[in-house]
């Protein structure tokens, strides 16, 4: 039977939005925690150079295929329940690599933390019902923001501490901070009273996993097998079949684990799609300035830089968008959630136009940074705006999924493109493609992928500020 109850908002929502905020920034820097380890990995843990890169993308995987699930049982039995399981996963998962020393271990603990990254979205929709509605729109924002936040401080932090200390004591702070923020949640958030009931759509889970991991099977086995190879098409063909069974199932089942009509509405339709080419916009920064940053000097157009250093580059980006979110809720209130999505857009769009130009300094780098971390702010802060506006209240944690899976799809894609373009990177001498070093054309086809967009954020309908009755909208319009 669904609730959709109105509910009294949490006792101090200024404790609540800090420590749902610091769940999702725990989770982000969880992900990228090994990133400065990928050079190291095949000696720490006695295992080829392939192999070894599982680390990172067993969790990406185990976490795009649980957190449409994690959405749709929180939308059932309820999100602080839900944010409280994934966010023990990511401690329990932290102990297991603390105490790994082979990559066997080592695969299980990055999977289980793989099923947190579900606390982001989980997070946003619990505001929805939880927050009193002048502080929603501030609230999903900087929640929302967390995802891209983490990950830019992540990298420098992990950088430092990889460089100094034993690289268990990262994952030991993991552990640490996971545990803080799920005892918060246990003491200080309220749960929500809005569920959707119904029963849990065992088959539409299974079709979507194979789909899910068929696709992102194939995209990162690309550096290794090559876009030519008959293998990466064979798994995008399966990851198509089990798409297809996945939309059949999921219309005739009484309580789908997605909702296709929903997700089919202009708005939720458009914003997806626009997502998955942020997150590969977003990608793009956090893999080619940091490596380019890193790469040799010899090459004509690196800069050899320490991985620390790097790091530390990457830094503004996260800040800005700390800093920018609520300046992205005020802009949703002013001009609407479709304006501050696309003008977002934009920003990273100009941000990477600049770095197709200006690659000769490390400071132009950091430029290029901040204007994508700025657009970032502001078009991860509208985005989940725009699906609860145009989803009934009951299934805001699976749309809200969907949506973060949209934006992991995008960093999946980047990861294989550039990770292809990037391989002969390094030699000595430099690569180039015609006019462009590789770098530079990372960038442009970030620039690309803005553009596109951009474009497509045209197609979301306005919000019909006069008819809405939504708490999103009704916060960022009143």
């Amino acid at each position: 039977m669904n609730s959709t109850n109105e509910q009294e908002p949490a006792a101090n929502p200024s404790l609540a939005i800090a420590i749902l905020a610091f769940t999702g920034m725990t989770v982000s820097i969880m992900q990228t925690i090994v990133v400065p380890l990928l050079p190291h990995l095949p000696g720490i843990l006695s295992a080829s150079r392939e192999s070894a890169t599982w680390v990172l993308t067993v969790t990406l995987m185990v976490g795009a295929v649980f957190t449409p699930i994690a959405g749709r049982l929180g939308d059932m039995i309820g999100k602080r329940r839900m944010l409280m399981i994934t966010t023990a996963m990511m401690v329990i998962g932290s102990l297991v690599c603390v105490l790994s020393s082979s990559l066997a271990p080592m695969l299980v603990g990055r999977a289980l933390q793989g099923m947190s990254l579900g606390s982001i979205s989980l997070g946003i929709s619990l505001m929805r019902d939880i927050m009193p509605k002048e502080r929603l729109g501030s609230a999903v924002a900087l929640m929302s923001a967390t995802l891209g936040i983490g990950g830019a401080i992540g990298l420098p932090i992990s950088a430092i501490v990889a460089q100094h200390l034993s690289w268990h004591v990262l994952f030991a702070g993991s552990a640490a901070f996971g545990a803080i923020a799920c005892l918060a949640v246990v003491l200080f958030i309220p749960e929500s009273a809005v569920r959707s009931g119904g029963s849990f759509d065992i088959l539409g889970a299974i079709t979507f996993s194979g789909m899910l991991i068929s696709l992102l099977f194939g995209l990162t086995k690309t550096a290794d097998w090559g876009w030519g190879n008959w293998r990466v098409y064979a798994c995008f063909v399966v990851a198509m079949l089990f798409g297809l069974m996945f939309s059949k199932v999921e219309r005739r089942a009484p309580h789908p684990m997605v909702d296709i009509p929903v997700t089919l509405q202009p708005t939720v339709r458009y914003t997806n799609l626009a997502s998955i080419l942020v997150g590969f916009a977003m990608y793009t920064c956090n893999m080619a300035v940091t490596e380019l940053l890193q790469a040799p000097k010899d090459t004509g157009y690196g800069f050899g830089t320490s991985m620390v250093v790097a790091g530390l580059c990457a830094a503004p980006m996260g800040f800005l968008m700390m800093v920018l979110s609520p300046a992205g809720a005020k802009l949703i209130k002013v001009r609407g959630a479709r304006f501050a999505f696309r003008s977002g857009i934009a920003v990273i769009g100009v941000g990477f136009a600049i770095g197709v130009f200006m690659v000769n300094a490390a400071w132009e780098l950091i430029i290029v940074a901040m204007f994508v971390g700025a657009g970032v702010a502001l078009s991860y802060a509208a985005a989940p705006t725009l699906i609860m506006s145009a989803v009934p209240q009951t299934q805001t944690a699976a749309a809200n999924s969907v949506n973060t899976l949209a934006r992991s799809m995008g960093t999946s894609l980047a990861a294989a493109i550039h990770g292809s373009i990037l391989a002969s990177a390094f030699v000595v001498g430099g690569t180039s493609y015609g006019p462009l070093n590789p770098f530079q054309l990372c960038f442009l086809l970030a620039v690309i992928a803005c553009a596109v967009a951009y474009t497509l954020g045209a197609f979301i309908p306005k919000e019909p500020r006069e008819i809405v009755t939504t708490p999103v909208a009704e916060a960022v319009t009143n």
